[in-house]
């Protein structure tokens, strides 16, 4: 196994422990990492995996069909799954994530993960995901109120400040 698709593999381990330290480890300091709620850059996305394994007590993470070399700029993917309770719904979500990385000097540099909005909506806000969820209204409350609560936990955190 190339030693970048291993780095992945340690990073979805740790993961499906809740070690978000570990998770962090596999990142460099100026890590840029984006999905559909986040666009974050050094610290603040290491909070971000700090805040999700905390928060996630019924968090439940496997991933697959990691694939990683140096070829084409050190570029990996990695295909995976959380499933969990949304808190502010209390609903139970089944996210299925595709993840992009760029590495350098034995580190994740920029981590992109993609799913489909609408359908992680319709689980996590109900009706009011199956109804509005397309929508950039509501994908813009959803990011704003997940930028709040990372606020909120940072400040909590020093380390992340």
């Amino acid at each position: 196994m190339h030693t970048n698709e291993q780095l992945i593999e340690q990073f979805y381990s740790s993961f499906s422990r809740r070690d978000y330290a570990s998770m962090i480890a596999c990142y460099a300091p100026t890590i840029q990492f984006s999905d559909e709620v986040f666009t974050l850059s050094g610290k603040a996305a290491g909070a971000m995996w700090h805040m999700l394994c905390e928060s996630g007590t019924d968090l439940a993470v496997t991933f697959k069909d990691i694939h990683a070399d140096d070829a084409h700029g050190a570029h990996g993917t990695a295909h995976w799954e959380a499933t969990y309770t949304f808190s502010a719904s209390g609903r139970k979500v089944h996210n299925i994530i595709n993840a992009e990385f760029d590495f350098s000097n034995g580190q994740i540099v920029r981590h992109r993960d993609r799913f489909d909005f609408w359908r992680w909506s319709r689980q996590a806000l109900g009706p009011t995901g199956l109804l509005l969820g397309w929508t950039p209204f509501v994908r813009r409350k959803v990011q704003s109120t997940a930028a709040r609560r990372l606020e909120k936990f940072i400040a909590a955190h020093p380390q992340y400040q």
